[in-house]
């Protein structure tokens, strides 16, 4: 393994020898277990017992191994010959089956395959969702690109936002945040790149909300745009009212717009106008109102409409009206949406007739669910819920999610260009279901009992699941790292910190010791966490090397949701703050369910 020599005092050298990554003793007691049987028996044994494999499963990872498959993160063709190779023949060592445990392709923590049913309508998913996901940066002068969009399809979003205006000609359509200083970029440009790139990660539906700020000829230009980029992906919903929304399955590589009818703009600038001549602005901060009044406001989102529809007042079948605006355009909104009317619990009305999308900002939602969370959940079960940054997180930061994923909220924008561990939280939680962008909301957000009765997040609840979590050792770093990242005199220190997001009772964080001068630091150490609904928490892992006279270095992180964790001794790959996998960082940890 060698040593580290390390300068100190312009003159001296001190050297550190780096330890070999030896297998821990329940590894060597796993191995000799699988060891008493001949051929791959063993392991089969152990990969359905200890690991609690499926047999297909099973199957799967033994013919990876026999085909010398696996990628970095340790292991090899040679030890997945020896593992699974005939008799006679050379003997799998210790070794080798610690090189196939910490080999986090091989052994991940998670399933990496679509797995959920994936036939109920869409209002029964999470669906990874960004805001304003052209910004290349913060919300008041970043550059409007494509970039950020390719980039959030290549990490499996399935929402992508676009707020559309009209160039300085007129003539034309930018993508840009009204009001702001942001630099524009045309709508081809992002259409052509969202074509490319729209299922390199996924092959479920891509939603496109469209946040329209265009006269009729533009919305007709739009529609002209979308159809002949578009082609054979543009799904073009029936001209009938739908009282269900489609499936994922049923809609596999095509492209859906969401956004409001044209009318409803037309009738928010008129009822805008209107409240302006009478002053009536002021009234809009009552309790219960919905409306957003500027850029500036919390409960905005930057832009001017509003963004529920009136369903009871829509003039859209009116003559008059239909030769004034764009029918091409209407024709292929899939998911209609459109400006609440009055207070929360109105807007929240379930119509059995029609389907429809609904946006809160993440103030809006606070006071929704405090007052209405019972009307909130009701809602989401049918119809779909959007929620989006409040007007003031102008640096591009994000809200906690949890609070709209309890309530059912579907699609809980975030800015992925904003970094941090809010997002990280969100990465993590759309790994599950092989990371396909939509994962299926809890059967519990989904019932309703005879009396009319839903989940209530904020009642007393008694732990349903006790998840035990053993944090052995972790690699990589040396190979990932400079000597002298973490410390300049000295190997790093490390600590791992574990822990649980998910409802107010199950959050909680633990920390391991510290390893001085190690770049394998070897922890063995293991945590207990009682969980009240496992279905919507999200184990929390992050390796800090210690400072002590400066702000602790970070080591790498990742979040994993705890429903489609592995049981059993499994390699963790950890990621940089931006999610980004790193090439050999891992942790050999254990999952247990009690």
């Amino acid at each position: 393994m060698g040593s580290y020599a390390y300068k100190y005092c312009m003159c001296f050298t001190r050297k550190f020898r780096s330890p070999a990554a030896d297998p821990p003793p329940d590894v060597r007691a796993a191995f000799l277990a699988a060891a008493a049987a001949s051929g791959d028996g063993g392991l089969r044994r152990f990969l359905a017992q200890a690991q609690g494999e499926a047999p297909a499963e099973v199957d799967r990872i033994l013919a990876l191994l026999s085909s010398g498959g696996g990628g970095g993160g340790g292991g090899g063709g040679g030890i997945a010959a020896r593992l699974v190779g005939p008799r006679p023949g050379p003997a799998p060592s210790l070794e080798d089956f610690f090189g196939f445990l910490f080999n986090a392709d091989l052994n991940p923590p998670i399933a990496t395959q679509v797995h959920h049913d994936m036939s109920a309508p869409f209002s029964h998913y999470y669906i990874y969702t960004g805001h304003n996901s052209y910004l290349t940066g913060n919300q008041l002068n970043s550059d409007s690109s494509d970039i950020p969009i390719i980039k959030a399809l290549q990490r499996g979003v399935r929402v992508i936002e676009l707020d559309m205006w009209p160039n300085s000609a007129k003539n034309n359509i930018d993508i840009l945040h009204g009001g702001t200083l942001t630099a524009p970029v045309q709508i081809i440009k992002c259409l052509k790149s969202i074509k490319e790139y729209a299922f390199c990660a996924s092959p479920y539906p891509l939603v496109i909300t469209l946040e329209d700020h265009l006269t009729p000829d533009l919305q007709a230009k739009v529609a002209e745009m979308l159809v002949k980029t578009f082609g054979n992906l543009l799904y073009i919903p029936s001209s009938d009212p739908i009282n269900e929304f489609p499936s994922p399955e049923s809609l596999m590589k095509k492209i859906i717009i969401s956004t409001k009818p044209p009318q409803e703009y037309k009738k928010f600038l008129k009822s805008k106008d209107n409240q302006n001549i009478n002053g009536g602005l002021a009234n809009l901060a009552e309790e219960g109102s919905l409306r957003r009044i500027d850029s500036n406001a919390e409960e905005s989102d930057g832009k001017d409409e509003l963004d529920d529809q009136d369903e009871d007042s829509s003039d859209e079948d009116d003559p008059k009206f239909q030769q004034e605006t764009a029918c091409e355009y209407r024709e292929l909104i899939t998911i209609h949406a459109g400006k609440p009317k009055g207070h929360l619990k109105d807007a929240l009305k379930v119509d059995p007739d029609k389907v429809r999308r609904l946006s809160l900002s993440e103030t809006q939602l606070a006071k929704a669910t405090a007052s209405h969370g019972a009307d909130v959940i009701r809602f989401t079960q049918k119809n779909i819920l959007r929620v989006y940054p409040k007007g003031t997180r102008i640096n591009s930061s994000n809200y906690d999610p949890l609070n709209a994923w309890t309530h059912g909220a579907q699609m809980v924008a975030f800015n992925m260009q904003g970094h941090d561990k809010a997002l990280r939280l969100m990465q993590g939680f759309f790994r599950a279901n092989g990371g396909c962008g939509y994962v299926k909301k809890p059967d519990f957000l989904l019932r309703t009992g005879p009396n009319g009765e839903v989940f209530d997040p904020n009642a007393s609840m008694p732990v349903k699941k006790t998840l035990k979590v053993k944090v052995y050792m972790g690699d990589g770093w040396r190979m990932d790292f400079s000597k002298t990242h973490f410390d300049t005199f000295s190997p790093p220190d490390f600590y791992t910190r574990v822990g649980i997001a998910g409802v107010r009772a199950d959050c909680v964080m633990k920390k391991t010791r510290t390893i001085e001068d190690q770049w394998v630091p070897m922890w063995d150490e293991e945590f207990t966490f009682p969980l009240t609904v496992p279905e919507l928490a999200v184990l929390r892992i992050e390796v800090h090397e210690y400072d002590m006279s400066e702000k602790h270095d970070f080591g790498g992180q990742t979040c994993l949701p705890v429903s489609e964790l592995k049981q059993g001794i499994r390699a963790v790959p950890l990621h940089d703050r931006r999610g980004t996998r790193y090439k050999s960082v891992r942790l050999l940890m254990r999952f247990d369910f009690l």
